[in-house]
């Protein structure tokens, strides 16, 4: 089989490789031969670990191609002979996988000795990381999950609007005013039935942080993660709390994250200090949260549930935000750990009022807040009295 020349054109090699492919039974459309084109035209086409995942992700989509699609490879690329191609007697390209360390370079030499037809795949150990607890984290990993939490899309979801859009749709309303405008500029004669429908705006997300002293371990790595959400969206707002409650929205505005995280620590005087969630809710309830900015919005609190004060006042507190909220999510770093049940009192008093409970202890658990966040779920019925007749979603470990 003749192997490509170097310099070649990549539509010209991802031709002649499908083809090989199609000669050798697999089914290979133009748009995934286009797609591996395109693939080769970024990736290292020197590298054979690149030649090789480019066409395997692109040209293979049935796991018992996999073995006809090595025997190709091999044939065109390393210049063995075909034989007789059939899934079961298919040749095959070893893979190793290796873990690169953060200090690694991508273009290490090959290990001498080590065989030219075994295939390295390598990834970063990042994969790692997203599962390892934040409390586990060195400072170095901390500053690597911290960089991984800005790209998270952590925003509320959508909500019907009242404010009529134009639409393409037949179902929407008719628009008398545009039809007769535009029929003024044929003649007198309506064309096209112009439409509008109710259109979508985000809702907004209010995210309140415990930095008291039992959060000490999570308060860093989550505070990056408000600092992504507000700076990244118009409609989030952000808190502290303590012993007393701190506005921090202006403070996480900032695109620059070191800055931001100056800031939030310059305006917040009781960081790792006590605990009185009740009182803050209370006064976040007070000043905001029943005044409007909770009125329709998903509010988040991230918190391990301490908390010194009367749990009275906090059932009192969640009940009062719960009338108001669209949504309330409690997440807690600690529901992951083994054996772990919601009886810290603040906690126990908080649960019946909270719609989803749910982790926020790694970079795994944070991206499925995020996703959670962001879809606009029907909310669960909740008896007058604002306490939900079930219960909160355990979402995640169990409680």
């Amino acid at each position: 089989m003749s192997r490509p020349q170097s310099g070649s054109d990549p539509i010209d090699v991802a031709v002649g490789f499908a083809g090989a492919l199609r000669r050798a039974g697999l089914e290979v459309s133009l748009t995934s031969a286009l797609l591996y084109s395109e693939a080769l035209s970024v990736c290292d086409v020197t590298s054979r670990e690149s030649l090789y995942w480019a066409g395997r992700c692109a040209l293979v989509h049935r796991f018992e191609d996999v073995g006809v699609y090595d025997a190709v490879f091999a044939a065109y690329w390393l210049g063995k002979p075909l034989g007789t191609v059939s899934p079961t007697t298919a040749l095959s390209v070893p893979v190793v996988l290796q873990v690169d360390d953060a200090g690694d370079s991508a273009t290490d030499e090959e290990e001498p000795g080590r065989d030219s037809d075994v295939i390295t795949v390598r990834y970063s150990a990042t994969e790692i990381l997203a599962t390892k607890d934040f409390a586990d984290c060195t400072d170095d990993e901390l500053e690597e999950a911290r960089r991984l939490m800005e790209r998270l899309r952590f925003c509320g979801p959508t909500r019907p609007s009242r404010r009529l859009e134009p639409t393409r749709s037949c179902r929407g309303r008719l628009d008398v005013r545009r039809t007769v405008r535009a029929a003024m500029r044929s003649g007198g004669e309506p064309m096209r039935m112009h439409r509008r429908m109710s259109g979508r705006r985000p809702r907004r997300l209010v995210l309140l942080l415990d930095v008291s002293g039992s959060m000490e371990r999570y308060a860093r790595a989550l505070l990056r993660l408000v600092h992504a959400a507000v700076a990244g969206r118009s409609r989030v707002e952000a808190f502290a709390l303590g012993t007393r409650l701190t506005r921090l929205t202006r403070e996480l505005s900032s695109r620059d994250p070191d800055r931001a995280m100056r800031a939030a620590s310059a305006a917040v005087p009781d960081w790792s200090g006590g605990t009185r969630l009740g009182a803050g809710l209370r006064a976040f309830n007070d000043e905001w949260g029943c005044r409007g900015m909770a009125r329709g919005s998903v509010v988040v609190i991230l918190s391990d549930g301490w908390d010194r004060g009367d749990p009275a006042e906090m059932s009192e507190q969640m009940q009062r935000l719960g009338r108001v909220a669209n949504r309330v999510v409690w997440v807690n770093p600690l529901k992951a750990s083994p054996g772990y049940a919601p009886l810290a009192r603040g906690m126990a008093a908080a649960l019946p009022h909270v719609d989803d409970f749910v982790e926020g202890h790694n970079l795994e658990s944070l991206e499925r807040l995020a996703e959670l966040v962001l879809t606009d779920t029907p909310r669960a019925s909740r008896p007058r009295d604002g306490s939900r007749a079930a219960g909160p979603a355990l979402t995640g470990a169990s409680a």
